[in-house]
């Protein structure tokens, strides 16, 4: 007789499973039929855990906006200048992505097409803090354009994270990542 998971293990098997089906390159869309099949338990034993498939994403939202601006804190608390933080601000982002690539097409937003809208609206809140956080650095180190580049460092981070995902996680979000700082940081 198989044991059961303990509460809430079965839920984070869930979220693992669903990060790792969308690590596959490709971009085809989960299905909770699919989720169920690499789980070995009914679509319905996915429903006790998760009302939709919507809160399955929400959790993995949860889990990214969680690691990021708690790795933000760590960040914050060995680095006190706050103009020093913000490249490594964006390069922990895009590590996170690069070691999570099922995250990563979540937080480009490929793995929400066709999915609720509140999803996407969630991705883009999370964005919205990243570029909050990343500007309040800038003006904290006195830079005159912080808005402006907070907003250009933002861009430059999703648009690493749509690249990474459409290429099959071929051209990782890193590559270059130093020199494309520099000239960022240094205009």
């Amino acid at each position: 007789m198989a044991t059961r998971p303990a509460p809430g293990e079965r839920r984070l098997q869930i979220l693992q499973a669903l990060a790792d089906m969308l690590q596959t390159p490709g971009g085809e869309r989960v299905t909770t039929a699919a989720l169920a099949t690499r789980l070995g338990v009914s679509e319905a034993a996915l429903y006790r855990h998760f009302a939709s498939k919507a809160q399955m994403f929400e959790g993995l939202i949860d889990f990214v906006e969680q690691s990021v601006f708690g790795l933000i804190q760590q960040i914050e608390a060995r680095q006190p200048q706050p103009l020093a933080q913000v490249p490594l601000v964006v390069t922990m982002v895009l590590q996170f992505a690069e070691k999570n690539p099922g995250m990563a097409r979540v937080m480009a937003g490929d793995a929400l097409v066709g999915e609720h809208e509140r999803l996407t609206a969630r991705v883009a809140l999370l964005f919205d803090k990243l570029e909050s956080a990343l500007k309040l650095r800038l003006r904290e180190a006195g830079h005159p354009d912080a808005v402006a580049l907070g907003a250009v460092l933002v861009a430059f981070v999703t648009g690493r994270l749509q690249r990474y995902a459409r290429s099959g996680f071929q051209r990782p979000p890193t590559e270059h990542l130093a020199d494309c700082l520099r000239v960022m940081l240094t205009a």
